[in-house]
């Protein structure tokens, strides 16, 4: 969701009440479209985070740490020159509009006092932070800058007035009447409630507009189609939503759909079930956000390693298709060796001259017909018969371990490809990528030898019985769990023949219940390929007799004394 102006009001007031009066210590641009600004306030150290990117356009106080380029940008370079040493002297929003206005004080050149405005507009791909002179509007410059050819509505490049985008004609949740709001929405009698709260009022999102409607009991409903009791209600909740506001009293939550941030609000947002309620809307705002920017994140690295692996394993598909087919014909070298045999046999019978001859196969009893070749001796041919016999089996014995190989590569990248789903974090990927490097299969990236190596952590269950159940997302979680993590008495579960994740269940000192092996043997089968089949089979056994070969791929291991299980796993 884009932040709307009422979540921007609230975030406003809390950065007022923290920021306000602070100094400016430290300005960096880490993306080419985001600016973090360090500020000192009342003995505290704060971040404030302002990005135009056109997907999340957002502000608010952060404490991430991201990687900063070896050379700032211009425009960081710009605003370190007028506004670092600043003093924050008010923090401001035109109405409900998503633009946020930070004035601050500095010295210019001859150590006179000038106030800058900051100037962030939160309007999706529009969005954009442009620097201003307070008294004269005259833009200093922005992070995106606007030509006339670009734009017939604002040009946004230095030296050019600045010009507020104009103001639409809505009601504020401030300034609105109940006769106001019956008036204004029977003229949009053909719509759907929300739809029409969208329109009529500045500031809303269509999250906000669908909670007034919900909690008016309207949201399934058209203009036309409402009663005066209906209109009443949808009074009521728009006074308390202007009451929230004016005495500061936020409830800031996110909404979550299968685990995944769907919604935030400065509302409680009861139109859904599972919500996650915060201090502050700022704390809010970057929950929400991180979680968003890491979902995508790992959406557009995840897609572009599996399209990476998908097609190695075209090519080795195809690649084993044609050792199958080798070895279907290498197979066939006895025929040659009896043709051999049979010429030597009956060399006595032959000529030089003779293109083939018929003859009974003694194994069989049967006629056969063995083709010579006229251009040499019946001796000749025979010894031609045995070198191509003898050449089919070495060949034999090359292709099947050839495609024992093959079919290898096969399960360890189709592994690799069922771990990238797995992956809920974008450093996982990065696991991924890295050991798909040292592999072989993609280029290695230099590595920045200051960056620290990222570690993942895989997944964590409890079963009925209180035994601790872990779950690997990678071959490098994989490896961890199982050879570091693991006890010698523990319980390593992984499914049989079957591309998958290792599963350790930690004994510490107890006997496993077969309950909790049932509930891992279960996980096991919902990480690994099988997650959609039933009655998978899945091996358990000690950790003391799983091993790890000398020069085996990351998460291959062999292992012994093991017994099987067949689960349908519980994808709920």
């Amino acid at each position: 969701m884009a932040l709307d102006g009422i979540t921007l009001y609230g975030i406003v007031n809390e950065l007022k009440s923290t920021l306000l009066d602070g100094k400016i210590d430290k300005i960096y641009q880490p993306e080419k479209d985001e600016i973090i600004i360090f500020i000192r306030n009342n003995g505290k150290n704060y971040k404030l985070l302002l990005s135009a990117n056109a997907n999340f356009p957002r502000v608010y106080l952060t404490d991430e740490n991201k990687e900063n380029p070896v050379t700032p940008p211009m425009f960081c370079m710009l605003l370190r020159k007028y506004l670092q040493g600043g003093k924050i002297i008010d923090i401001y929003q035109r109405g409900f509009d998503r633009i946020l206005f930070i004035d601050v004080l500095s010295r210019d050149e001859l150590e006179k006092e000038v106030i800058k405005t900051l100037v962030i507009e939160i309007m999706g791909r529009y969005s954009n932070i442009i620097l201003i002179d307070k008294e004269s509007r005259i833009i200093v410059d922005s992070i995106k800058r606007v030509y006339k050819d670009m734009s017939k509505i604002r040009e946004i490049v230095p030296d050019v007035k600045y010009e507020m985008p104009p103001l639409q004609d809505k009601f504020t949740i401030q300034d609105f009447t109940k006769d106001d709001l019956s008036r204004k929405l029977k003229l949009k009698s053909g719509k759907k409630v929300d739809k029409a709260l969208l329109e009529l009022f500045e500031g809303f999102s269509p999250v906000l507009s669908r909670e007034i409607a919900y909690r008016s009991k309207v949201d399934d409903r058209y203009i036309n189609e409402l009663s005066e009791d209906d209109m009443e209600k949808l009074n009521c909740n728009l006074n308390l939503l202007k009451s929230l506001l004016e005495n500061s009293n936020f409830k800031p939550c996110i909404a979550y759909i299968d685990d995944n941030p769907y919604e935030f609000s400065i509302i409680e947002l009861t139109q859904y079930e599972n919500l996650v309620f915060y201090k502050s809307v700022n704390e809010a705002a970057l929950k929400f956000y991180r979680e968003k920017a890491n979902a995508e994140s790992l959406k557009s690295r995840s897609h572009d390693l599996k399209k990476l692996i998908q097609t190695h394993l075209e090519r080795l598909y195809n690649k084993l298709g044609k050792q199958l087919d080798e070895l279907k014909n290498a197979e066939n070298a006895d025929i040659y060796k009896l043709y051999g045999e049979l010429i030597t046999s009956n060399l006595y019978k032959l000529n030089k001259k003779t293109d083939a001859f018929k003859t009974i196969n003694y194994y069989t009893g049967e006629e056969i017909t063995i083709p010579l070749d006229i251009k040499y001796t019946p001796n000749e041919n025979a010894q031609m018969y045995f070198k191509k016999y003898a050449k089919l089996k070495n060949a034999v014995e090359f292709l099947t371990k050839q495609i024992e190989e093959t079919k290898k590569e096969i399960e360890y990248l189709e592994g690799q490809l069922l771990n990238v789903e797995q992956c809920t974090l974008p450093s996982e990927i990065d696991e991924i990528r890295e050991e798909l490097a040292d592999t072989g299969y993609i280029k290695k990236k230099n590595k920045d030898k200051r960056q620290k190596k990222s570690i993942s952590k895989p997944l964590h269950y409890i079963s009925s019985d209180n035994f601790d159940i872990y779950v690997g997302k990678n071959n490098v979680q994989n490896d961890y769990l199982t050879m570091k993590f693991a006890d010698i008495n523990d319980v390593w579960l992984h499914t049989k023949n079957i591309p998958g994740s290792h599963v350790i269940i930690k004994s510490k000192g107890a006997n496993i219940p077969d309950s909790t092996i049932l509930e891992a043997a279960k996980l096991a089968a919902m990480h690994s390929k099988a997650k959609n089949s039933s009655n998978v089979p899945v091996d358990y056994t000690l950790r003391k007799y799983v091993k790890k070969p000398t020069g085996a791929k990351p998460g291959f291991v062999i292992y012994t004394n093991q017994k099987t299980l067949y689960v349908t796993p519980d994808n709920k």
